[in-house]
C-alpha cells in the first residue's frame, strides 16, 4: 500500500496533523509513506516508519507549487491520499481513498477537528518519530541527573509573544526556588530578541540551544525536559507531542483551538492566558493581527510561576 500525506507549511499545524499519519501507519502495517510539505516542516517527518519520499512543496506564484506536486505524484498508484492542506491537487491524483481537509464550522480543538476528517473520535494524538541519532544528541545536551525546565520565549508573531523581560523574571524567580537547569529554545534569527532571557540564567544552570539543533533534535531534547513553558508556537505543540508536560501562554490566539493538546485521560498540559478575553483584546483600538507589539504584557510572571510550580511538583510525584 502507498500513502501520500500532504501537510501544513507551519510547524505547529504540521505537528497537530501527525496523529492522522500515525493512525494510518499503525492501521496499515507496512504501508509506504510519502510526505509532501513545505521545506520548513518536512524535517519533522524524517523518522516516519516506511518512509519512501519527502517532497518539498516550495511556494510559487499563482499556486504553481501544486502543479509541481501533481507532476511528481501523478504516475504513482496511491491507496490513500490524506491532504491537510485542502488542495485541489488531491482530486487530480488517482487513489482508492481520499481524505481532504475542509475548514469545519466548529471551534473545538484542531486535533479534534482533524480526527473527524478520518472518522476518529477521540482523535489520534500528535506524535513525532525520533531517530536514534536524535535521542543520542539530546542525551548529550540535556542532563539526566537534574530536572530541566524548557523555555521557548519567542513566537512567529510578536503580538502573541510574552515579553522577554517577563520570561527573564520568571527564570530568575524559578531558579531561586528550584534546584534545576533551564534550557532555552528558539530559532537562530530570534537570538537577539531573547538575549535578556539567556542572560537572566546563570551560566552554570543555562543550556543554550538557540539555533543549534534540527527539528527532531529539538523534539528529543524537549522529551527529556521536566516541564515546558512557552508562547503559542510550534515548539509548544512539539513539547506536547513528545509527552512533556506543557504550559502554553496565550493572549490574542485561541487556546480552545490551539492549546497544547493532551488526550483527555492524561490532562498534564495547561494554558495560562492574560486576564483579558480575546474579544476584549480585539476591541482595543491598537489591536491588529499585524501589530508590531506584544498583547501579552498583562500576564504577570508571578501568575505563570505559580502555575509552573504546581506543574513541577505534580511532575515530581
Amino acid at each position: 500500500m502507498k500513502l501520500l500525506f500532504i501537510t501544513s507549511s507551519r510547524i505547529g499545524d504540521a505537528i497537530l496533523s501527525t496523529g492522522l499519519l500515525r493512525h494510518m501507519v499503525e492501521r496499515h502495517p507496512g504501508i509506504e509513506v510519502t510526505v509532501a510539505a513545505a521545506p520548513l516542516t518536512l524535517p519533522l517527518f524524517e523518522g516516519v516508519p516506511q518512509l519512501m519520499r519527502l517532497i518539498p512543496v516550495v511556494k510559487k506564484p499563482f499556486r504553481r507549487h501544486w502543479l509541481d506536486l501533481q507532476r511528481q505524484c501523478r504516475y504513482d498508484h496511491w491507496d490513500i491520499i490524506l491532504d491537510i492542506r485542502g488542495s485541489l491537487v488531491s482530486y487530480f491524483l488517482k487513489t482508492r481513498k481520499r481524505y481532504v481537509w475542509k475548514s469545519p464550522p466548529t471551534y473545538d480543538h484542531r486535533v479534534v477537528q482533524l480526527g473527524r476528517l478520518i472518522g476518529q473520535t477521540p482523535p489520534p494524538a500528535p506524535h513525532l518519530w525520533l531517530r536514534d541519532d536524535d535521542i543520542q544528541k539530546a542525551c548529550s545536551l540535556i542532563p539526566g541527573h537534574v530536572p530541566v525546565l524548557a523555555l521557548a520565549p519567542a513566537a512567529n508573531w510578536i503580538g502573541k509573544q510574552w515579553p522577554p523581560a517577563a520570561f527573564a523574571r520568571l527564570a530568575s524567580q524559578f531558579l531561586e526556588r528550584q534546584a534545576a537547569h533551564i534550557a532555552v529554545f528558539a530559532a537562530p534569527e530570534e537570538r537577539a530578541s531573547i538575549q535578556s532571557v539567556l542572560e537572566a540564567i546563570p551560566e552554570d544552570r543555562r543550556i543554550d540551544l538557540v539555533g543549534r539543533l534540527s527539528l527532531l533534535e529539538i523534539a528529543a531534547c524537549l522529551k527529556r525536559c521536566h516541564v515546558f513553558v512557552g508562547n503559542d508556537s510550534g515548539l509548544m505543540h512539539m513539547a506536547a507531542a513528545v509527552g512533556t508536560p506543557t504550559m502554553g501562554l496565550f493572549g490574542p490566539s485561541d487556546h480552545h483551538m490551539y492549546g497544547p493538546y493532551c488526550p483527555p485521560e492524561k490532562s498534564v498540559n495547561q494554558v495560562v492566558r492574560i486576564p483579558e478575553s480575546r474579544e476584549d483584546l480585539q476591541r482595543r483600538p491598537d489591536f491588529a493581527f499585524d501589530a508590531p507589539h506584544s498583547f501579552m504584557g498583562s500576564l504577570k510572571p508571578e501568575t505563570v510561576l505559580q502555575a509552573l510550580e504546581s506543574m513541577w511538583v505534580t511532575r515530581a510525584c
